[in-house]
């Protein structure tokens, strides 16, 4: 039976739609043009560095710049190529079932940071933007990266207290403004934080406001320590 599906339906990248050999894979194409995170990272938002051995903790020049209140951070791509395509299917191409592959690409980039009791939460959305989106695409990646990590996860840990401005074309001061105040955790879930270590999910960090609100809300309620994964990182050339 299984056969016979395969010859009907045959495996396709999740990418272009070419044949591959297994599904929910990438084409040799594809798969080269993926910018997929490796080597020395910086240890707060996983972004790629020069040089160095993958043992080393170092940081980027916006981590160096900002103050991140999160302890550490891993990413599994850059946003750009195939990477910025996956992404944007997943977000806004109603592409839901592309959470399987990249969760588990984030769950193997986010492996170093990881830690038996963690509690995993996404980032949230705002009811009105869940409502016309359908699915929360951050918590589709926090599902499959607890799943593949087998750690406990809390699906409606935080909430969008107000409805915020789109981000895109905001300069750094301005994401962070617009974010201010505007994720509180769940008054039902406040118990389950106590002293914990959260692992804060999105799928992408351009200015890192967000996940800062974010954590900021977490330390508020009780939480010990955070920190973050991301499915992929808006880089600096060079």
């Amino acid at each position: 039976m299984q056969a016979a599906l395969r010859l009907l339906y045959p495996p396709q990248c999740v990418a272009c739609g070419g044949l591959v050999d297994q599904d929910f894979g990438l084409c040799g194409s594809c798969w080269r043009d993926t910018p997929f995170i490796a080597g020395l990272v910086c240890d707060q938002c996983g972004a790629p560095l020069p040089g160095g051995e993958a043992e080393e903790q170092a940081l980027c020049d916006d981590c160096l710049t900002i103050a991140r209140p999160w302890a550490r951070g891993r990413a599994a791509m850059q946003y750009s190529g195939t990477g910025r395509k996956l992404v944007l299917a997943l977000k806004h191409g109603d592409r839901s079932e592309l959470a399987r592959p990249v969760s588990g690409w984030l769950a193997r980039a986010a492996k170093p940071i990881l830690e038996p009791d963690m509690l995993v939460a996404p980032v949230p959305l705002h009811r009105w933007r869940l409502l016309m989106r359908r699915y929360n695409q951050a918590a589709l990646l926090a599902h499959g990266l607890a799943r593949e990590a087998g750690l406990e996860l809390c699906p409606d840990l935080l909430l969008r207290s107000r409805r915020t401005q789109v981000q895109e074309g905001m300069g750094r001061d301005a994401r962070f403004e617009n974010l201010r105040g505007a994720l509180v955790v769940h008054p039902r879930r406040v118990d389950r934080l106590a002293g914990r270590h959260v692992l804060l999910v999105d799928d992408v960090m351009t200015s890192g406001a967000t996940l800062a609100a974010g954590t900021e809300a977490l330390h508020a309620a009780g939480a010990e320590k955070v920190s973050v994964a991301i499915l992929a990182r808006v880089a600096k050339d060079g």
